[in-house]
């Protein structure tokens, strides 16, 4: 296993933190309980992630997602672990106007979820709210380069920090471990510099299509996992096709109920007759 910790106690971010450099720290998204005891196995960090809107809610994207939400769903997976860090996305709306905000969001993220920190999208702009709410005893995980929240802004889920852009996107990720976030997560930016955003910080970066030099990787279970359809990043290897698996188990149901051969055997009533 990857996660490695105390019986019955959860690694922390400081832990986390304590991986720059080191055994690459492995990371998949949760929304449930069952989901997340599966990624509990191999998985140090679990993000509790606002692509919940998309994966499980049919949401055109994240920008819907509440916070009653991600509370809901950051209390499934909470069940469902006993040794990964678990993270929790603050979703859109609900951080941005101010630290205080931010700090109200959050605390009811880490109160009300157990979560271990929260995960905010933003670069220099954000950082003095990741001062405030760390300096309130609140971890933080950075988000920068392609932010979802930011989709309408950016034009698209394309490729960021090409060229010159590239500069501002380092920039973007030194302001907020300076600011002290614990670990920042790079999405959709070049390989090159994904490579040199993590040589230069001292926190651990967790790309999501960022190249294999950084400090580990975080994707969308149900995209790895061939279970999300509706569209693949090019970055994504599939390592199962659950969704077309369970498609053909619904189909050879339904195939067998319509010609009365029924799953549950007659012998298993106690009396004859007995439809319960």
């Amino acid at each position: 296993m990857s996660a490695q910790s105390e019986a019955g106690r959860r690694l922390t971010p400081s832990e986390i933190r304590a991986r720059k450099g080191g055994q690459p720290i492995v990371c998949l998204t949760a929304y449930t309980t069952p989901v997340a005891r599966i990624a509990d196995t191999a998985c140090d960090l679990v993000l509790v992630g606002d692509s919940v809107g998309m994966v499980l809610h049919g949401l055109p994207d994240t920008l819907g997602v509440t916070l009653e939400m991600m509370i809901l769903h950051g209390r499934a997976v909470a069940r469902g672990l006993a040794r990964a860090c678990m993270v929790v996305d603050l979703p859109f709306a609900s951080y941005e106007a101010s630290p205080q905000q931010a700090f109200a969001a959050a605390a009811r993220v880490m109160a009300e979820t157990g979560a271990q920190a929260v995960k905010l999208e933003g670069g220099q702009h954000m950082a003095e709210t990741v001062a405030f709410l760390v300096t309130r005893g609140i971890p933080v995980m950075g988000h920068v380069g392609l932010t979802p929240q930011a989709v309408n802004t950016l034009g698209g889920y394309k490729v960021q920090g090409r060229g010159a852009a590239g500069e501002r996107i380092a920039a973007d990720a030194r302001a907020l471990a300076e600011a002290g976030a614990f670990a920042v997560v790079l999405e959709k930016v070049p390989e090159g510099l994904g490579r040199r955003i993590t040589e230069a910080l001292p926190v651990p970066t967790i790309g999501i299509g960022a190249g294999a030099a950084c400090d580990g990787q975080v994707l969308v279970i149900d995209d790895m996992l061939g279970l999300f359809a509706a569209f693949r990043p090019k970055f994504v290897k599939r390592y199962a096709e659950l969704g077309r698996t369970a498609e053909a188990a619904v189909a050879a149901y339904a195939e067998e109920v319509r010609a009365r051969r029924f799953p549950a055997p007659e012998h298993v009533f106690a009396d004859e007759g007995e439809t319960k």
